[in-house]
């Protein structure tokens, strides 16, 4: 029986590591990080461990909102989604993550596209919308 892919990660320590590094690594980026000008960052670094753990198996249960929801009126563009993407693939090499282990990741993630995406443009580093909802605080 083949293990999950959780497991084959390195569980939630190695999926923390990940998502820490990935993070700062979208800071960084001038294509994309103006999306994130508004955002709690401790809560979204939890929010991806929670939405990776669950997606691959893991124990955790992301309790977030959707992502149609999240990114409503942010504007995302299909440029800055593949920038993204880009910034977690750099990650997971970093790591020395597995060709089979980060396609079988991005397979679980790219379906998530279509609600993340608002603009089909290659256009990245555009601006937040002054209008765009940060998520309420959690309780």
């Amino acid at each position: 029986m083949a293990t999950l892919l959780y497991e084959r990660l390195g569980g939630l320590d190695a999926i923390k590591a990940v998502v820490e590094d990935f993070v700062a690594r979208c800071a960084a980026d001038d294509r994309i990080n103006q999306k994130f000008g508004r955002t709690d960052i401790p809560r979204l670094k939890k929010m991806l461990v929670d939405q990776v753990c669950e997606a691959t198996g893991g124990p955790c249960t992301y309790v977030g909102r959707d992502m149609k929801e999240t990114h409503r009126g942010l504007g995302v563009t299909a440029g800055e989604f593949d920038a993204l993407v880009a910034n977690l693939v750099a990650t997971l090499n970093k790591f020395n993550v597995p060709q089979p282990e980060q396609e079988e990741l991005l397979g679980a993630l790219a379906p998530m596209k279509p609600d993340i995406v608002e603009v089909e443009s290659a256009k990245t580093a555009t601006p937040l919308p002054a209008s765009y909802q940060t998520a309420p605080p959690m309780r």
